[in-house]
């Protein structure tokens, strides 16, 4: 070979190893910022569901002070319905009470047929 084609491709060929280590930096760099790209949309739709989940515990506390609000009324609706029983309760024992305490009753007594049986029996 010549020295000048020797020489220059000598020269060619540090120069195409930093091409080439330059392309594979390029390739990594780019395989790096799809990684990145990639864990930025999981990221992402993570926060979304994060989010989505915060939403439903609102929800929850919220049912859970409604729960709370209503048990809260249970004794006042035992203590009323205890009230209205008594009440019926003492109604009925005064309606007893005031049937056989007058005494009073009307009675139909067929006087015409007892006294047709007595004539006859006589």
């Amino acid at each position: 070979m010549r020295a000048s084609i020797a020489a220059s491709r000598q020269s060619q060929l540090p120069g195409s190893v930093a091409s080439a280590a330059a392309a594979a930096k390029l390739v990594e760099k780019k395989k790096e910022f799809e990684a990145v790209a990639a864990l930025e949309k999981a990221s992402a739709q993570f926060l979304k569901r994060i989010e989505g989940l915060g939403d439903d515990f609102e929800v929850m506390a919220e049912a859970g002070v409604v729960h709370g609000q209503v048990l809260e009324q249970w004794p006042n609706m035992f203590r009323i319905l205890e009230l209205f029983l008594s009440q019926r309760e003492q109604q009925a024992e005064a309606e007893n009470a005031s049937q056989s305490t007058t005494g009073e009753r009307l009675v139909r007594v067929p006087i015409e047929e007892l006294r047709q049986t007595e004539s006859k029996a006589s």
